[in-house]
């Protein structure tokens, strides 16, 4: 390579060249001529009115004539001056004594007089300031050249900006291992034979196996799936590269795709390995959608990254491993076998994964005897692992902060309430408003203990907590995977129970409601629309009020249905949703003592637990309008049963009275 500082020359010598060049098409303006003359001459041509402007300066003085005036070479103080010449501006030295007649004949002549400060003539600094934009250039010059020598001129430069830059693990470099990860024991024994194929791919090759060359981890987020990685990276003897999806793209078109080559290549020189995508969804999006797609340089490394996966070369000894929780956005091409040939879904863990999560995480925190690990799982349906790490998380803060020795049940229960009801506010209320939020409540918990097909109460409470002024807590028993349709109008009659009760005792609503009607309606809409519980419409789905894939939105869509069937889909709505505010209401009325006794119970302890509240409801038993709620009672043997002759003639003969 030729020395830079050959380089660094040449360029000086043409910003010379240049320079020369510019000065000798572009001469600058020659500068005004300016007489150097005596001070007497100069008192003698102000006496004659002949001055137009002086400017003082120290001791110089210059100035303009009114009008040019020629000067001899008698006049003229500057040496190798002769002849005669007309010159417009002057200069001059002030003597060192005092002129006292000079101000008042320059007023007298009405000469324009300017004063400026004797500029510091410090040859130091003006050296300075000429040599350092020199002094810079050379040093940023040079600085260059040295970070070009040491990455191998500008081809070295742009081979790093295409590197992956993904990180390179080993077995001894990851603490994680399958034991730190509760459950999802499906998962693990798919990730096992990966690792097992890989220490020994001659145990499956003899019996004609192949490996999947891809495999794809699905699910909620919080569930796992990076965690399942970092386990696999702990278990495997093998090299193991983790990469973000999004570290691929830039805003230049063709580094992303470079990008996957070069991480493939390193994958490939270290074969056997395991290469690690995380949020694959960044990249791996359904091409064509016109949203969310379209986009040059993504759609040049998702191609990239199918040819590496199952291109002209094929590998079977670097496997990939890739995380989403947007299974249903990824192009199809990637899903396809060959590519990522199988899909581990990662779902939501049931109480008893919880409990083992709980334990994973309880390991090094002391904690007293009274704490049960398996009422807290049981107490925190739908939540994942990272909710569940960052519950004891907070009760160990909690347990901190009142200065305990060990975490008891309290510590948990409180973390609980944190993480599901939201924190504590302290806000000034009035007893009126008060009293509206505690009626509000208990209408939530009378409707829910009166109704069989609910969820129990945990806890209800009149504390400000999160964006709620009260919170009435329901927990399931067990973790349910299928809905009834008397189970989903019970919901709905629980959350219309807090409005119902605000009418019954004031005789009118608030605005206490809105998120209650907002689920209502949400629900109601997904009954008749997307499951088929409508028995006027029947089994049939209708795109109305799902979202969108690629932005996870409600968004304005083209209706697949007629106007007569949008105006059928809001009758059924409308009818789901007036029942359930009929039983409501009929629970709230028949029991109307019992609603203002938990009221004022409420109003007195602001807090009440289902212990609590169990033992209230046996001093005050509660009365079910049989007629009112009898949909809701489906599946209890108390109300008409589900799909029975009987009642689905009466509820032709119903649909039939409407359309009339």
């Amino acid at each position: 390579m030729k020395n830079p500082w050959y380089r660094f020359l040449l360029v000086i010598a043409l910003i010379l060249a240049a320079n020369l060049l510019i000065t000798y098409f572009f001469p600058a303006e020659p500068p005004e001529p300016v007489a150097g003359i005596p001070y007497s001459l100069f008192k003698e041509q102000l006496r004659n009115d002949r001055v137009a402007e002086v400017t003082m300066q120290g001791e110089d003085l210059t100035g303009r004539f009114r009008q040019a005036v020629n000067l001899e070479e008698n006049q003229v103080l500057e040496p190798g001056f002769k002849g005669e010449q007309s010159f417009e501006r002057f200069q001059t030295v002030l003597p060192p004594i005092e002129d006292p007649d000079l101000l008042p004949l320059l007023q007298e002549h009405e000469v324009q007089v300017r004063a400026k400060p004797v500029e510091d003539g410090n040859l130091l600094s003006t050296l300075l300031i000429n040599l350092l934009p020199w002094v810079l250039i050379i040093g940023v010059w040079v600085y260059l050249m040295r970070r070009m020598r040491g990455q191998g001129g500008m081809g070295g430069m742009l081979n790093k900006f295409n590197k992956s830059g993904a990180q390179l693990y080993s077995r001894e470099q990851s603490q994680k291992t399958f034991e730190d990860v509760a459950g999802l024991d499906e998962a693990k024994q798919e990730l096992q034979e990966i690792i097992a194929y890989l220490r020994d791919p001659k145990k499956f090759a003899r019996l004609g196996g192949r490996v999947p060359r891809g495999i794809l981890l699905a699910g909620p987020p919080g569930t796992g799936k990076t965690l399942m990685a970092r386990a696999v990276a702990g278990e495997a003897d093998v090299p193991f590269y983790s990469i973000s999806a999004s570290q691929f793209i830039e805003m230049f078109v063709g580094v992303g795709a470079s990008r996957v080559r070069d991480l493939f290549n390193n994958a490939k020189k270290n074969a056997p390995s395991i290469i690690f995508v995380d949020e694959l969804d960044a990249v791996g999006r359904a091409r064509g959608t016109g949203l969310g797609g379209g986009h040059d340089e993504r759609e040049q490394t998702l191609n990239q990254l199918l040819s590496e996966l199952d291109g002209f070369n094929p590998h079977d000894e670097v496997i990939v491993l890739a995380a989403t929780n947007r299974p249903d956005v990824l192009d199809s091409a990637l899903l396809r076998p060959g590519r990522f040939d199988r899909q581990v879904v990662i779902e939501r863990p049931d109480w008893r994964d919880r409990e083992k999560i709980l334990e994973v995480h309880t390991r090094s925190m002391p904690m007293t005897d009274d704490v049960n690990l398996e009422l807290v799982a049981k107490g925190t349906p739908g939540m994942v692992g990272a909710d569940l790490q960052s519950l004891v998380n907070e009760a160990a803060l909690i347990a901190a902060r009142d200065e305990a020795e060990r975490v008891a049940m309290d510590h948990f229960e409180r973390a609980k309430d944190r993480q599901l009801m939201g924190m504590e506010r302290k806000i000034f209320m009035s007893d009126e408003e008060k009293r509206t939020t505690a009626v509000h409540e208990a209408g939530h918990a009378l409707v829910a203990k009166g109704l069989p097909n609910t969820d129990p109460v945990h806890k209800i409470t009149i504390i400000p907590r999160g964006q709620a002024l009260g919170v009435t807590q329901q927990l399931p028993e067990d973790d349910r995977y299928h809905f009834r349709r008397g189970y989903l109008l019970g919901r709905m009659t629980v959350m219309l129970g807090g409005r119902a009760a605000e009418h019954e005792i004031f005789g009118e609503f608030s605005t206490g409601a809105q998120n209650d009607l907002k689920q209502v309606m949400d629900l109601a809409e997904k009954m008749v629309c997307q499951w088929g519980m409508s028995e006027r419409l029947g089994p049939l789905s209708y795109p109305r009020g799902e979202e969108h894939p690629f932005l996870g939105r409600k968004l304005a869509t083209e209706k697949s249905f007629s106007e007569k069937t949008a105006w059928i889909i809001d009758q059924e709505i409308k009818k789901i949703v007036e029942s359930a505010q009929e039983c409501a209401s009929g629970i709230v009325s028949e029991n109307l003592a019992v609603l203002e006794s938990l009221t004022d119970r409420l109003l007195e302890d602001e807090t009440i637990d289902r212990q609590e509240f169990d033992k209230f409801l046996e001093d005050n038993p509660l009365k079910l309008p049989e007629e009112a709620c009898s949909e809701m009672q489906i599946g209890t043997g108390k109300g008409p049963e589900e799909g029975s002759a009987a009642t689905e003639v009466e509820e032709r003969e119903k649909s039939q009275e409407g359309d009339e």
